[in-house]
């Protein structure tokens, strides 16, 4: 969570109990206050996964603030969350990615080669948007067919890459500009996640009809097709840099909705 959301989650709140119980100080708030402030947003149709941060954000403040003693009691102890949908991660066929990356031109220019890389190297290695921003050209171990990746809490993670992805890094590499970073822009500065996203966006619709399309759906695409092809979950767990396994499972469920297609078609009796 960032500093922002987390500001703006506890202005949301100071303002809501000022405006309906006129309270400006935090140890006179109780749990019915909170309960009545969830109980709006859901009225006012905001998603229970946001309504849920709001709530974490809440629970880390007064776990701040019993710490610091400034308030005696955690009104948060009666407050339960609302439940979220468990939503299937949205994914791109394995044939549809052949097709983008075996069939569709890029071009042999700076621009259609780095475009191409961007693309294989979200499917080929599953690492975020912010990952592939922020690698370096020291983070590539050509000879050792490795990317260095920094994650999530500076927590650096090492992603073995394919003799194919590593050659088509080199031949990127023989044709751009020196540079710190291993992506910038035609005008030579660092990449941006508007950029990236404006990348993805235009090569996922020559070959899929999926509403998004986004970097985190080849980060959803690598994971489910490396299930899908026999890749233990631990294994997945550890190229996607989750920091618990439960944040993996989901993908199973994609895993298993495959089998249960393949079961149907094949079974005689199905």
């Amino acid at each position: 969570m960032t500093v922002v959301a987390y500001k703006c989650d506890l202005g949301q709140f100071a303002t809501y109990v000022a405006a309906y119980y006129e309270i400006n100080t935090i140890d006179l708030v109780t749990h019915q206050m909170i309960r009545s402030w969830i109980v709006s947003m859901i009225e006012n149709q905001i998603s229970n996964r946001s309504v849920n941060r709001k709530i974490a954000t809440l629970k880390s403040y007064y776990k701040f603030l019993i710490k610091e003693k400034l308030v005696t009691q955690n009104p948060m102890g009666k407050i339960i969350a609302p439940k979220t949908s468990n939503k299937l991660p949205v994914f791109i066929d394995q044939s549809q990615m052949d097709t983008l990356l075996d069939k569709i031109d890029f071009g042999a220019d700076f621009i259609g080669v780095r475009d191409k890389l961007i693309m294989e190297i979200f499917y080929f290695t599953g690492m975020r948007l912010s990952e592939l921003i922020n690698l370096k050209r020291t983070n590539i171990d050509l000879t050792g067919n490795s990317i260095k990746v920094l994650g999530k809490g500076n927590k650096e993670r090492i992603l073995p890459i394919s003799v194919q992805l590593s050659n088509d890094i080199e031949k990127y590499l023989g044709i751009s500009e020196p540079s710190e970073w291993l992506f910038y822009t035609d005008k030579g500065k660092k990449m941006y996640p508007k950029l990236v996203y404006r990348v993805v966006y235009s090569y996922l619709s020559k070959v899929t009809t999926v509403n998004k399309k986004s970097p985190h759906i080849l980060r959803h695409t690598f994971a489910t097709h490396m299930l899908n092809n026999g890749a233990d979950l631990n294994a997945i767990k550890e190229f996607l840099g989750h920091s618990d396994l439960s944040a993996t499972q989901v993908y199973t469920h994609n895993s298993i909705k495959k089998l249960t297609d393949v079961y149907n078609q094949a079974h005689p009796k199905a």
